[in-house]
């Protein structure tokens, strides 16, 4: 009974982590809710807020983890994307969930840098807000704070069809 109660708890984890499309949608026009306002540091201790977009750039939020190996898959795919998708006035904004600023810091170091700005949300509140279920997760913010786009997976095809105004 304990091998399959051990069994079935590790089928479900590796579900959870595998970056299954289990929270993939593109947000519909009229359904679209306000994207939750947060203050976060990055590993250098510089304040971010999305407040400071609204207006003026869309954002793309990546929520993620060190222990996930989608998630470093996502930041060296986000870090080649990066300047085309700053070229189309999207500020790429990831987010650490639940892990100490050493933690996070030495992993960035251990990959060489990654050339994106990284926010930590040690204590989760800011995931929590955005109901985050799994890592990665992806959420695309228009220039109005608008949640326009959210999912598992992300790709610049994505963007087409998207309000980001």
């Amino acid at each position: 009974m304990k091998y399959m109660r051990f069994l079935f708890v590790l089928v479900f984890l590796i579900a959870l982590t595998s970056g299954c499309n289990v929270y993939d949608r593109a947000v519909i026009s009229e359904n679209q809710s306000s994207a939750p306002d947060f203050k976060l540091s990055d590993i250098n201790g510089n304040q971010f807020s999305l407040s400071d977009y609204k207006g003026k750039k869309a954002v793309l939020l990546m929520f993620w983890t060190t222990w996930c190996p989608y998630c470093r898959i996502a930041l060296r795919s986000l870090k080649d994307d990066r300047e085309e998708l700053e070229g189309l006035g999207i500020e790429l904004l990831t987010i650490d969930v639940g892990e100490p600023a050493y933690k996070v810091s030495n992993f960035i170091k251990g990959l060489g840098g990654v050339g994106l700005t990284v926010l930590l949300d040690s204590d989760t509140r800011v995931s929590s807000s955005y109901d985050v279920l799994g890592v990665p997760t992806y959420f695309v913010i228009s220039r109005s704070g608008m949640v326009v786009f959210s999912g598992n997976r992300f790709s610049k095809a994505r963007l087409k069809g998207l309000n980001l105004e």
